[in-house]
């Protein structure tokens, strides 16, 4: 594989929009090494509001469905309205490990997996609108927004692209239905053994520091009725997404400079290969490949980072982000336990094979980012068109795919 013969050479961009970036805490009436301290902390608060932000989505959409949220799943009877559920349901819920686990769940309660499939291809998709909303939390400044937005959108094309490979193979051969039903024939039973104890044990810390504050916002919606309160919670967290990731965005831009900066770089990997594995390293830590790939848009708009360079990142976190659904798989009763992993290791399977084929190919690695700047290019010009491609991939996509099976059917 030649994904770790692609080095990368990490960009700083000197231009006008950096050098006027004014600090969030400069009020502050103290500086030196404590003022720095500070910072830091600020923004390590912030990652945490973020996380509380993905969390008060999910949890505004769970109790405006209460408990007929899998209901949502119902309709798929074909795999092209499991690929547009799967987009759909991601979109509005924020999360494709949600998805995947409920997935995971229904196969296991009697889903045909010839269903699921498309259904987790589709939640592959529907999660990076995420670091959409993100990057329209930048729109104030011209030149951070234009690179904000083509860091979102790369993980877009990326997927798309993995979506146009994988979707006819599959109908065509059920390749990774065999390949996943032979693996996990194997490895399926008992309690999953260590790994599960250390995945859950590191899903159980992020579920700690983030439920008192989701909890409290809950409390502050209960006197509205569940529908209301649910919706007036998912506003609340696209709103302290936009604010937060603003705040990220302009104190990255003040810090990352120096030994610091040459850190991060060096954290994030200098090669394709080091950057994919890094990023599933920590979306594998946080279960949650929205909030790391929304944690490269502010990286991206400060100027600090290039995004061809945080390119290998997101498609690490489309990989990390699958222990979720193997988490869940692990949890299912015996006697179900060998097609509730099958189900999970379709989704591993994918994004790993994705990453594998698309960044091994140099004329397949370059669309994603090619694609992004263009997009980039058309909505720095006029913003319509951001709703034009959000419109476009995430509702008209899988609503023409449920057309498709009406019209053939």
């Amino acid at each position: 594989m030649s994904m770790d013969t692609a080095t990368t050479t990490f960009t700083h961009h000197p231009d006008g929009a950096d050098a006027g970036k004014k600090d969030p805490l400069g009020f502050l009436p103290f500086g030196g090494p404590f003022k720095t301290f500070v910072d830091w902390m600020s923004v390590v608060i912030a990652v945490w509001l973020l996380l509380n932000a993905v969390s008060m989505i999910g949890g505004g959409f769970q109790m405006a469905a209460g408990d007929r949220a899998e209901e949502l799943f119902s309709f798929a009877q074909n795999p092209f309205v499991g690929l547009g559920i799967g987009i759909l349901a991601t979109a509005i819920m924020q999360s494709s490990s949600t998805t995947t686990s409920i997935t995971v769940g229904m196969v296991a309660g009697g889903l045909p997996i010839e269903i699921a499939i498309p259904m987790l291809f589709g939640a592959n998709l529907g999660t990076t609108v995420t670091a959409t909303l993100v990057a329209l939390g930048l729109s104030g400044n011209k030149e951070q927004f234009r690179r904000a937005f083509a860091m979102a959108t790369v993980h877009d094309f990326f997927n798309l692209i993995a979506l146009a490979i994988f979707m006819p193979l599959e109908l065509a051969t059920g390749f990774l239905q065999k390949t996943s039903g032979a693996i996990a024939h194997y490895t399926s039973g008992g309690s999953g053994g260590i790994l599960n104890t250390i995945f859950s044990g590191i899903g159980d810390f992020v579920d700690a520091i983030t439920e008192p504050l989701v909890s409290l916002a809950e409390t502050i919606v209960s006197p509205l009725s569940p529908v209301w309160g649910g919706i007036v919670l998912s506003i609340g967290g696209i709103a302290l997404i936009m604010v937060v990731i603003g705040f990220i965005g302009n104190m990255l831009g003040t810090l990352l400079v120096g030994r610091a900066q040459e850190f991060l770089h060096a954290a994030l990997g200098k090669g394709t290969l080091s950057g994919v594995l890094s990023g599933a390293v920590i979306t594998t830590a946080v279960q949650s490949s929205s909030t790391t790939t929304s944690l490269t848009v502010p990286l991206a708009a400060s100027g600090k980072f290039h995004m061809r360079d945080l390119f290998p990142f997101v498609v690490g976190a489309n990989i990390g982000t699958t222990v979720t659904g193997l988490i869940a798989a692990f949890s299912a009763p015996p006697e179900v336990a060998e097609v509730a992993m099958q189900t999970a290791l379709v989704h591993t399977l994918f994004n790993t094979f994705a990453a594998i084929i698309i960044m091994s190919l140099p004329f397949l690695r370059e669309l994603p980012p090619k694609g992004a700047e263009w997009l980039a290019g058309l909505a720095d010009k006029n913003k319509v068109y951001i709703f034009i491609w959000v419109g476009s991939v995430f509702f008209a996509l899988p609503l023409l795919a449920i057309f498709i099976t009406n019209w053939v059917s």
